[in-house]
């Protein structure tokens, strides 16, 4: 982390660690920051401009992941948490992308229990041609896997589902093994 004293705020500054190494690397990390960009939302991460090796963006407390494997959330907890996923999400559909790998590693919180959705690697435009080696196995939708190309926003909201669940009950809702 590092105090950014233009804006006056404590940044996370992450060192983008060989980002040319594949065409697939390349393709992610800019899409990443293409995207990033232009997102302006409190519950989306912000890319603060920096140097072109580094993405600065809101320090943030713990992933989601982190939070769940430490302690039992109350009602409130995660009824506030999924309201502002759904925010952002709101706002991330309304510019017709889809974030296509929503999970609980990739929701930061801070002390405050304010929630930004991270990690635009494999985001695309609905208008994109879409694949199906998106979304970590446990939260993908069905139609990823049955529809492979033809799929939607709605792919995000089955990984919401998911994600509810598990911040409920502590575990993961349809963990699973398979290549499917």
């Amino acid at each position: 982390s590092a105090f950014d004293t233009k804006t006056g705020l404590r940044v996370a500054v992450k060192k983008l660690s060989r980002p040319f190494q594949s065409i697939i690397h390349a393709k992610r990390t800019y899409r990443e920051l293409r995207l990033l960009k232009h997102m302006k939302h409190e519950n989306v991460t912000t890319v603060f401009p920096f140097d072109p090796r580094y993405l600065v963006t809101h320090l943030m407390g713990a992933d989601l992941n982190n939070i769940v494997k430490c302690q039992k959330l109350t009602d409130d907890h995660v009824q506030f948490l999924i309201y502002q996923i759904l925010r952002g999400l709101k706002y991330i559909h309304s510019a017709d992308i889809i974030h296509r790998d929503l999970k609980p590693s990739n929701l930061a919180v801070n002390e405050d229990c304010e929630l930004k959705i991270l990690d635009f690697g494999l985001a695309r435009h609905t208008d994109d041609e879409m694949t199906g080696y998106v979304a970590t196995r446990w939260y993908r939708a069905p139609e990823i896997m049955l529809n492979w190309m033809h799929y939607n926003q709605t792919v995000d909201i089955w990984s919401v589902g998911c994600i509810m669940a598990e911040l409920l009950t502590g575990r993961t809702l349809f963990p699973g093994t398979d290549r499917i």
